[in-house]
């Protein structure tokens, strides 16, 4: 069911419980998809003012995580990628930073040579991305090889045949042992929602990447459509909402494909703050997986400060 509440009370969970047994998966809680259709729709209608407007595209702006993943990537793509994270629009003073560059594990090397010390984060993907069909000890090899080169992060896709076959238990156990295999880099762990079905299930896999160790999960690998939306995002929020209940972890949320204009990343900041509250506003626990949103940030920005709107030839290409 949807739960109606829209914020945590974090000062009433300085004792939250410790999880004692691994829950049956089976019996996650059912999703009125109405209901979230209609809650989500909502939030696209709250009204940002011109202040606000500009520190929340700042904010998106420093949660991104710059990617690509393409099978064209060249040492000079994620070298210019890596110069765009560091130096968003030297036109404009004062900027954020990017969250990350995200990338596959063979250029995690160049990334994080590129970046050095600008304390922007290397993520790579591993585990077969996208599709995921791969032996466990091919995927454990391939995360350890991104951490290895330099990763911080790790964005690893679960097995959804596996999933949906009801073998939630091996789902469970993969993303366990590829979250050792991560050592100190932090977990994103990749549901690819487009291709799960239902509401129920996102909730479902949400609950399963949790208890298995994920730091964040996400929603898409950005090759599937549908990718993110905000209904399916917010299933996932609630579903952090109730983890955090349950055990005082809080964990991170990224939505990832299909986000690439402003106006709607902003939608997404407002559906986190009136579901898990103001201390998952920042990039340590919330993140948009994009390659163009930036740009449309970036023009958005500078229409606020000068009142024109800039050509999109005058923004590097990503």
């Amino acid at each position: 069911t949807l739960i109606t509440f829209d914020s945590l009370n974090l000062t009433h969970m300085a004792t939250a419980k410790s999880l004692l047994t691994i829950p049956d998966f089976s019996l996650s809680p059912r999703i009125d998809q109405v209901g979230v259709e209609e809650r989500a729709a909502r939030f696209t209608t709250r009204s940002i003012k011109k202040e606000s407007k500009m520190n929340g595209l700042k904010l998106v702006l420093n949660m991104i995580d710059l990617t690509t993943l393409e099978g064209k990537d060249t040492d000079g793509k994620v070298k210019q990628l890596c110069y765009k994270a560091i130096h968003p629009h030297d036109a404009v003073p004062d900027l954020p930073t990017v969250a990350a560059i995200c990338v596959y594990p063979s250029m995690v090397k160049v990334a994080r040579k590129a970046l050095g010390d600008s304390g922007i984060r290397v993520a790579s993907v591993a585990t077969a991305f996208p599709s995921g069909q791969a032996p466990k000890d091919v995927k454990i090899r391939d995360t350890k090889y991104a951490v290895n080169e330099g990763a911080d992060e790790i964005d690893m896709v679960i097995s959804r045949g596996k999933f949906h076959s009801g073998e939630y238990n091996f789902v469970f156990d993969e993303i366990a042992a590829i979250k050792e295999a991560c050592g100190d880099a932090r977990l994103k762990v990749i549901l690819e929602t487009g291709e799960l079905g239902s509401l129920d299930k996102v909730r479902r896999a949400s609950d399963i990447a949790m208890h298995a160790g994920a730091d964040f999960i996400k929603t898409s690998t950005g090759k599937i459509q549908p990718a993110a939306t905000m209904p399916v995002t917010l299933v996932m929020l609630e579903a952090i909402r109730d983890f955090y209940y349950a055990t005082g972890k809080m964990i991170g949320m990224k939505p990832a494909g299909g986000i690439s204009k402003s106006k709607l990343a902003l939608h997404y900041l407002v559906m986190v703050k009136e579901v898990l509250g103001d201390d998952w506003l920042n990039n340590e626990w919330f993140r948009f997986g994009a390659s163009s949103l930036a740009n449309d940030v970036l023009m958005q920005i500078v229409k606020e400060k000068t009142g024109l709107y800039q050509s999109a030839n005058y923004f590097s290409v990503d």
